[in-house]
């Protein structure tokens, strides 16, 4: 069938125009407009395939925006993006000054709440339910859609347990696919697997157990079932719970049989489905592979080590380890606060626990790194993927305030690797039994630069930073893999300005290697400092707390990182060069302080 519907419908006023037994042709154009898209342009892909014909229902039934609706996790929300009046725009989604991947609230009065991490949307949809009635509104909906995984998460019973002693006019729809990025895990996984469709799960029904008025499981794929349901939930006040079973990656084969690959997927061939080749001359191996086939290998040779992941296994590359020592290596589901308090149990009984999570999703353990981890001294290995700019996630994922927020913490270690080796070095280092403080060990998404990286072993010292190269003028402070393009930098200047430029690879943020700043600071009058963490509270933070603690009078200090503000989205190196972190910024820099 032609795209004759889907070309009609500008908001969900159009969509209610449309005769019912139409939805389903509906349904098929914007599930070709997504692979359209997505094949061509990249994004999030199987979930949103998975909620077509919810997304299509809800706005068919509920008077959004008025009826506020909330997708947890956001990346399931593409139809939704296109039935709300972005249509026209969609084909900007993740670029550069275009839509946001997630909902925004900026963006749209359709996206009630920004949901760009997991297991917030009960919370916040009770927390507006609740103001509607204070505000003497009891017949606006407030509509929770969690999936992929959110559900599991702490954050997201803490939710169901306040509701439940509420009279609040709230709906929660979990679409269960059984997936997060990785298949879920857990015994919650193990209790709704047992609900069929038609058949609640056996031996009573914890959400009932809630005080949530429960109906399901029905087929989330199921059009005029899904309408017919939602129609009866609408007239019902009070906290209620729908329970629908969906496909991830419905309507595509391969992103239904393989759908961790096509969660994601990159480009691909939209007629065949195949994943289209990368094309790129870099044949170093990505730092999550260097994480994961070093742990393993050292996992192999020393058996106190263990492995945690809250839910990230393929992303953080821990799948390795997982394959080939489950009995050693744990996804615990989207549950950072548990993995980390996990982490430190473990090691209270003297095993070495690396504990791997995504920057930006770290931020959701902080107390536990704190009271669990660092007020206890307990030696936990914090393997902090993600660190810096992500690109075309957004906001919402960039890994740039772990130093800020992390090096404020008492006994706890900051290491930065400058390349893939440095990385292998630390992850051997802080198994050798002298390491006695938690450690938190940063490094970015994406590959690196050396091809052969699998060199023997050698032992990091703790707190000491690195000569890269001598200079007569200037002294250049870096801190990660950023100083690797730094000294490609440097080496694109004439050499009589090249021979005034020092430069120096911290490694650690804390503890620093006060006995190199010493020199640093006895040598040079002008000093500047290169990060991919924000400048406040930063890296450069700690080189200013240093000259200031330390008596170093009239220096010419120049931070350079993240600018105290959200970054968007974007590709990597766009928003680079938009904040002047790219490399003709970078020089600019250095010839200015030259």
């Amino acid at each position: 069938m032609t795209k004759t519907l889907l070309n009609n419908i500008a908001n969900p006023e159009d969509l209610r125009k449309i005769a019912q037994s139409d939805l389903p042709f509906v349904a098929k154009e914007l599930r070709e407009s997504i692979i359209d898209f997505v094949a061509t342009k990249e994004g999030h892909l199987g979930a949103s395939l998975g909620v077509i014909e919810l997304t299509i229902a809800l706005h068919y039934v509920f008077n959004t925006p008025k009826d506020s609706l909330i997708w947890d996790v956001g990346h399931q929300a593409y139809a939704h993006k296109i039935l709300t009046d972005r249509k026209k725009y969609f084909h900007t989604n993740r670029q550069l000054n275009g839509l946001s991947g997630f909902p925004k609230r900026t963006e749209s009065p359709y996206d009630s709440f920004g949901t760009g991490h997991s297991s917030t949307s009960i919370s916040a949809a009770l927390g507006m339910a609740m103001a509607s009635k204070i505000k003497g509104d009891f017949n606006t909906q407030h509509i929770a859609v969690i999936g992929d995984a959110s559900i599991a998460s702490g954050m997201a019973f803490e939710g169901l347990n306040h509701a439940g002693v509420t009279d609040a006019n709230l709906l929660v729809i979990l679409n269960d696919n059984a997936m997060g990025i990785d298949p879920s895990v857990g015994a919650l996984k193990k209790y709704l697997m047992k609900a069929k469709i038609g058949q609640k799960a056996p031996k009573g029904n914890m959400i009932e157990a809630l005080n949530f008025n429960y109906s399901g499981p029905i087929d989330g794929h199921d059009l005029p079932k899904l309408i017919k349901e939602l129609e009866r939930l609408r007239k019902i006040q009070g906290t209620k719970f729908l329970h629908i079973v969906t496909t991830k990656g419905k309507g595509l084969k391969q992103a239904e049989q393989e759908q961790i690959k096509y969660h994601a997927p990159g480009k691909f061939d939209k007629l065949t489905g195949e994943i289209l080749p990368k094309k790129s001359e870099n044949k170093a191996p990505k730092y999550q592979d260097v994480f994961g086939l070093t742990l393993l290998e050292l996992a192999k040779q020393n058996k106190k080590i263990v492995g945690i992941t809250p839910a990230m296994p393929t992303g953080s590359s821990l799948k390795y380890m997982i394959e080939d020592l489950p009995e050693r290596a744990f996804d615990v589901g989207i549950a950072e606060q548990h993995a980390v308090t996990l982490a430190a149990g473990m090691a209270t009984q003297g095993l070495i626990p690396y504990c791997t999570i995504y920057s930006t999703f770290l931020q959701r353990a902080y107390d536990q790194i704190i009271h669990d981890v660092a007020i206890q001294n307990l030696p936990v290995i914090f393997c902090i993927d993600r660190a810096g700019l992500v690109g075309q996630d957004g906001a919402t994922h960039h890994g740039v305030f772990d130093i800020s927020y992390l090096r404020c913490i008492p006994n706890l270690i900051i290491f930065a690797p400058q390349n893939e080796i440095d990385l292998r070095n630390i992850l051997y280092t802080v198994q050798l039994g002298k390491l006695e403080n938690p450690i938190t060990i940063r490094y970015p998404r994406g590959k690196g630069n050396i091809e052969n990286w699998q060199m023997p072993f050698e032992e990091i010292p703790i707190g000491k930073g690195r000569t890269l190269r001598e200079g007569t003028a200037v002294a250049i402070l870096s801190i990660g893999t950023i100083g690797t393009r730094i000294s490609e930098i440097i080496d694109t200047f004439p050499e009589t300005e090249k021979q005034k430029i020092a430069h120096f690879n911290l490694l650690f943020v804390k503890p620093l290697d006060k006995t190199l700043l010493d020199s640093i600071f006895t040598k040079f009058d002008r000093i500047l400092t290169i990060e991919d963490n924000t400048i406040k509270g930063g890296f450069g933070s700690s080189i200013i707390e240093f000259s200031q603690e330390n008596n170093f009078a009239n220096k010419r200090i120049k931070t350079l990182g993240i600018p105290d503000e959200f970054i968007e989205h974007g590709t990597t190196y766009e928003l680079l060069q938009s904040i002047n972190l790219d490399n003709e910024g970078i020089k600019t820099e250095i010839k200015n302080i030259l």
